[in-house]
């Protein structure tokens, strides 16, 4: 090892109109260290680490490789350097396939014959299953970070940034994957990693350097501090934690599927295979499981963008709406939080207030005699921001323009601002700071305790233990039993994702027994 830091930024300033997105950050990341960079969505993270990829260019400032001023005009010159980097919001194609994809990051020397068998075998060794003859628009979300992931290893970096790892992994893949990171830092490899998982970076990592507001305002030793202290140097104030309301009492089912088997539309996709569960006024069910076991399917079918043969597999309300699309669902009462926020839960180039009309139109009647009521939209969507802390200049930007955890909050608020009987969600904090994944929960738990049936999808087991009345776990397309959350353990739930066992939760019940 050497005491010449492998990364130094000195005095690095980003301006975009109306916002400084870096202020005067200045960070050392030394050889074999595994650095974290915290702050909450909009603090300029991923701004500081487009630039040192070669992706955006500093205003002023100085990078430093391995002692020597560098200029990174482009990530072709941070590739050969030997920076890897894995973008939150990934820079795939849609329209190639998974090797194509790595193909196109890295060098044509390392694309050259062989590059198949070695996608299978570094993305087996990492605990990231990739088929690398499948086309990306095929893929979830979580899986596509897989193919980030993997081309970075593929490169055999000297700083390898990650950017929220490990939201596609069972515990027990988490803890190998650090395992590999702590023999990467050993063997002398920098790691600048970004995760609002606040125990991963106590666990993992050896300084953290946290952001407010473009600019650096401490530097710590993760395992010398707590989750929530590090999570309130992030905020600058106090973090209130989710609370639930004790023994609330459920009413009927409120969202009942029965018998549902779907054929995946697409060749790669996950059959979904007599689905059976329901969910009651008041109650919150989580639905645990790996990316790319049917979540995107269930979520499908259940908003109705896929459409089933029986209409009774699906029961809303008392409604039957298993043939009907998602304007009839949200007439009787149910809103949708999709996993993929930009094209989906909203449009990209679409102002707020547009993308609030966009699902608000009926419930918030937004519409008269086929026209929009263009100020009545912009009092919603003002609401929105405002109710939910939303850090926007104004309702008039465009949704691309908002950070990822700003962008979630006002696609949860405009959801739940209608007040629907029944709201699904799926990922609802992936990518979310700790303050506002705290602010999102907290309107799931208040939404549930007045009265609404609550199904949240997620593969954040913290997430789900702490906002979840029941937990089942969906895996190669099948649904386990609902069990109480406080009947069961991460242990068991995280062998249940993966397939380990059959039951695992019942065989332990048995066990005890």
């Amino acid at each position: 090892m050497t005491d010449t830091p492998r990364l130094e930024l000195i005095g690095i300033t980003k301006a975009y109109p109306g916002v400084v997105a870096n202020n005067n950050v200045s960070l050392k990341v030394m050889p074999g260290e595994i650095h974290a960079l915290l702050g909450e969505n909009g603090a300029g993270k991923s701004t500081l680490v487009k630039f040192i990829y070669g992706v955006q260019k500093a205003d002023s400032g100085i990078l430093k490789w391995e002692g020597a001023v560098t200029d990174i005009p482009n990530p072709n010159v941070a590739r050969k350097l030997g920076v890897g980097m894995v973008f939150q919001h990934f820079s795939l194609f849609d329209a190639m396939t998974v090797e194509e994809n790595i193909a196109l990051g890295i060098s044509p020397e390392l694309a050259k014959s062989g590059l198949t068998q070695r996608i299978i075998d570094i993305s087996t060794q990492y605990g990231l299953p990739l088929e690398p003859d499948r086309y990306v628009h095929t893929l979830s979300v979580g899986e596509r970070q897989r193919i980030e992931v993997v081309r970075c290893l593929l490169q055999d970096p000297r700083l390898l940034i990650m950017d929220e790892p490990t939201s596609v992994l069972t515990p027990q893949e988490v803890e190998v994957l650090f395992q590999t990171l702590r023999q990467l830092a050993a063997d002398g490899v920098s790691i600048l990693y970004i995760s609002h998982k606040l125990q991963e970076i106590k666990d993992l990592c050896h300084t953290a350097t946290i952001m407010r507001m473009g600019k650096v305002v401490a530097d710590c030793n993760p395992a010398e501090e707590t989750p929530r202290s590090m999570a309130e140097m992030m905020m600058g104030g106090n973090l209130t934690p989710p609370e639930r309301t004790a023994n609330a009492a459920l009413g009927a089912p409120q969202l009942i599927v029965k018998g549902l088997s779907v054929i995946a539309s697409d060749s790669h996709g996950t059959d979904l295979k007599e689905i059976d569960f329901e969910v009651r006024t008041g109650e919150i069910l989580g639905i645990a499981g790996i990316a790319g076991n049917g979540q995107q399917e269930l979520m499908d079918v259940l908003s109705g963008e896929v459409l089933v043969d029986d209409p009774k597999s699906i029961t809303i309300d008392g409604n039957s709406v298993g043939g009907s699309g998602p304007n009839r669902r949200r007439s009787v009462g149910m809103a949708f939080v999709p996993e993929e926020r930009l094209g989906h839960g909203a449009v990209p180039q679409m102002s707020l207030w547009e993308n609030a009309f966009l699902s608000g139109a009926t419930r918030m009647n937004l519409l008269s005699n086929g026209f929009m009521r263009i100020r009545e939209s912009e009092d919603y969507a003002s609401t929105i921001v405002e109710e939910f802390r939303v850090k926007t200049p104004g309702i008039a930007n465009v949704a691309a323009s908002l950070s990822g955890g700003n962008l979630q909050k006002f696609i949860i608020g405009r959801e739940i601002l209608q007040k629907p009987g029944i709201i699904i969600a799926l990922q609802p904090t992936w990518g979310v700071d700790a303050g506002s994944a705290a602010a999102i929960r907290q309107s799931l738990i208040d939404l549930a305790a007045n009265g609404a049936a609550v199904l949240v999808i997620s593969q954040d087991l913290e997430e789900l233990f702490e906002i979840a009345d029941r937990l089942s776990v969906i895996c190669e397309g099948r649904l386990s039993p609902g069990r109480k959350t406080e009947d069961v353990n991460v242990d068991e739930i995280g062998l249940l994702m993966g397939g380990v066992a059959n039951d695992p939760i019942t065989e332990a019940a048995a066990h005890a027994d």
